[in-house]
């Protein structure tokens, strides 16, 4: 029997190499690794053979570890993550289907003849399918193609602003839109009328949902596709870049087996995002998770979802209603639009349910008055709700790119800025598409519905009264977030004032 050392609670780097099978390793429970200024060789604790059988077959004379599970995990999970940035690269699609780089797509575009030809050559499959890969490529969250008088024109948006990607000839734009509406099984006869559909794309073996909305402007059809994600890839909490303090509460409040959570915020501030890691963070084979969603954003497989059809009468709350003869311990509502949602909402959440939903409003407290304005009690309200998120994304300033800022004495005082810190500002680099940010993350405040704030709206006091007790007994606001990214040189002073520095 070999001996082999086990390493216990670690967090170590993967080592990859290209000259491994890193895919067929993992299935052999194998994994490679950098420890103490080397390589090692990691071997699950519970297939130690067929571990070690693999490693014998790759003929790699690296020393030989095990670990305790949770390590392993942790590991084999970076390796995942290192898998697919990798399959964009692994990608073998003939050369006729796909346009990797953006300047040749750009000479592609103008040197084909045959573009004008019709919907369904090959050119313009090719120009469709290079312009999926060079969005998920570039992270976008939405593709634009637009119509305009002399030209079409399409438009990415990535960390949440549009970018230009590329001018398109008018009557090619019109070709696109066309063969974008036959991948979505809708009518290309129809430029009249708005159309919704969904679409499926396959890229290095893996499928992504693709929501499609079209809609006739005076100049012809614009179209607007909005890449969703799968189950695997809704990150959790703490990747979402929530503070540990929120993080640790909101895991509190999900421990409960009845009551509502709610998440507000204004349009694409990542509300949909964090309702879904929170429902992958309860879900279990003995929890029976129902969501009615508008539309159905991430495809999950361990929860059960359904989608609004307004056509055919089935509203949030007409959903809502069936839900709850479905025997559900969670449910988990869109958003919650109108009186008859909001009580229904309200009921199954004094009844035994877990319930999670959304709101537009600006800040954590003002959900009280929304949900009375929709004709909720403060004594129902108070029995029900256990906590409010609000929540915005902010984008994070390029490292490669970023320089150190100055900002004046009255700009320092208006913000409430130490003027001993440090501030940096966006510059713009081919890192990051010369746009000076490099991704985005949320910052929240979470507002718990403690006996105090139960008295407080007994006592009939307005949002604002206990938004400023809340400040008084600890609540770190949005604004103190934003503060903190500041000194912490994670965004600029600019990007922090347009997420709402200001708004205290």
């Amino acid at each position: 029997m070999i001996e082999i050392p086990q390493l216990e609670h670690v967090d170590l780097e993967p080592y990859w190499s290209e000259e491994i099978d890193h895919r067929t390793a993992i299935k052999h429970y194998l994994l490679f690794a950098l420890y103490q200024d080397g390589i090692i060789a990691v071997i699950h604790p519970q297939h130690r053979a067929e571990g070690l059988n693999y490693l014998s077959r790759l003929g790699l004379a690296y020393p030989i570890y095990t670990m305790d599970e949770e390590s392993f995990v942790r590991l084999r999970n970076k390796f995942l993550e290192l898998q697919t940035s990798n399959a964009f690269e692994e990608m073998e699609t003939a050369s006729e289907e796909l346009i990797e780089a953006e300047s040749d797509l750009l000479e592609f575009i103008q040197n084909t003849q045959d573009l004008l030809s019709d919907e369904a050559s090959a050119p313009i499959i090719k120009l469709v399918n290079s312009l999926f890969f060079q969005a998920i490529k570039k992270e976008a969250s939405d593709i634009h193609i637009e119509s305009h008088e002399r030209k079409g024109e399409v438009r990415l948006r990535i960390d949440g602003v549009l970018k230009k990607h590329l001018d398109l000839d008018r009557r090619v734009a019109s070709l696109v839109i066309n063969r974008i509406k036959v991948i979505s099984n809708l009518d290309i006869s129809e430029k009249r009328l708005p159309q919704d559909g969904r679409t499926q794309i396959s890229i290095s073996g893996k499928t992504l949902d693709v929501r499609v909305s079209i809609l006739p402007t005076y100049h012809g059809e614009r179209v607007v596709m909005r890449i969703l994600m799968q189950s695997e890839h809704i990150p959790s909490l703490k990747s979402l870049g929530f503070t540990e303090r929120i993080t640790s509460a909101f895991y509190h409040l999900l421990t409960h087996s009845h009551g509502m959570i709610l998440v507000s915020g204004p349009t694409g501030s990542g509300k949909s995002t964090t309702l879904h890691s929170f429902l992958q963070h309860i879900a279990s084979p003995d929890k029976n998770i129902i969501t009615i969603e508008d539309p159905v954003e991430y495809n999950a497989d361990n929860i059960n979802q359904i989608q609004v059809n307004e056509r055919v009468g089935l509203t949030f709350a007409k959903g809502l209603r069936s839900i709850l003869r479905q025997d559900p311990d969670v449910v988990m509502v869109g958003e919650i639009r109108d009186q008859e949602t909001a009580r229904i909402a309200v009921q199954a959440a004094l009844t035994g349910h877990l319930m999670l939903s959304t709101l537009h409003t600006n800040d954590a407290t003002s959900a009280l008055t929304r949900m009375m304005d929709m004709g909720i009690e403060g004594y129902l309200l108070s029995s029900t709700l256990l906590g409010v998120l609000a929540q915005r994304l902010v984008r994070k300033l390029c490292p490669h790119c970023k320089e150190p800022d100055t900002l004046d004495a009255d700009t320092l005082a208006r913000a409430s800025l130490d003027s001993a810190g440090v501030y940096y500002r966006a510059v713009g680099c081919p890192e990051c598409n010369f746009s000076g940010y490099k991704g985005r993350q949320a910052v929240g405040e979470l507002f718990i519905v403690d006996d105090t704030v139960k008295k407080m709206i007994s006592q009939g006091l307005k949002d604002y009264k206990i938004r400023e007790q809340m400040k008084k007994d600890g609540m770190q606001t949005i604004s103190d977030r934003l503060r903190e990214l500041l000194n912490e040189g994670m965004t600029s002073y600019e990007e922090a004032v347009r997420v709402g520095l200001m708004d205290g």
